[in-house]
């Protein structure tokens, strides 16, 4: 959390971080438990990622690219699907029969979301918005990251002004909660 530069190498940095979660998971044997602490691990670092991008990405793509509106709808739209994957996700330890099927879901989605905005989406915004608007956009999503929620939460707003409000007090519950259970810990 926290790598430094503009937006793009901010978020393009925790996708990699993600993806190598996803490969300590593949490598694991099925119901091994260190896999349920690695997806508790992918869940925070995807949550809080979400939660900037939500924030400060995606208004920024409305502003910049002619067809901002459509690009950030459909990018809020694989958050919602991935949230509710992740939430299911939660209620599972890693011997239950469905952890394996939800997280490889997970998995899947994820990597298809980060394709789109690596190959799409990243691209298209370094070429609309100067370096120093992108670079501003980077501290607003580190910014955004410390306070931001650590657990899945569908059912938040996932649109400014309302999710800029209650994300803060929702992260602050989370990180409690994640002390008091040790999640997040490894």
């Amino acid at each position: 959390m926290g790598h430094g530069g503009d937006a793009i190498a901010e978020l393009t940095t925790d996708h990699q971080e993600v993806e190598e979660l996803f490969g300590k998971i593949e490598a694991l044997p099925s119901g091994h438990e260190q896999r349920k602490k690695y997806a508790d691990q992918a869940v925070i670092e995807l949550v809080r990622h979400s939660v900037a991008e939500e924030a400060y990405l995606y208004p920024a793509v409305r502003e910049f690219l002619p067809d901002g509106d459509s690009i950030a709808d459909k990018e809020i739209e694989d958050h919602a699907e991935a949230e509710r994957t992740m939430k299911k996700l939660e209620a599972v330890d890693a011997d239950a029969p469905e952890f394996d099927r939800i997280v490889g879901e997970l998995m899947t989605e994820i990597r298809s979301h980060v394709r789109d905005e690596e190959n799409d989406l990243f691209p298209r915004l370094r070429s609309a918005a100067s370096e120093d608007q992108l670079m501003k956009l980077g501290d607003k999503v580190r910014q955004a990251k410390k306070t931001a929620p650590t657990r899945p939460h569908p059912s938040a707003p996932d649109t400014p002004p309302a999710n800029k409000l209650l994300a803060p007090g929702a992260g602050m519950v989370d990180r409690i909660r994640d002390a008091l259970a040790g999640r997040g810990k490894d």
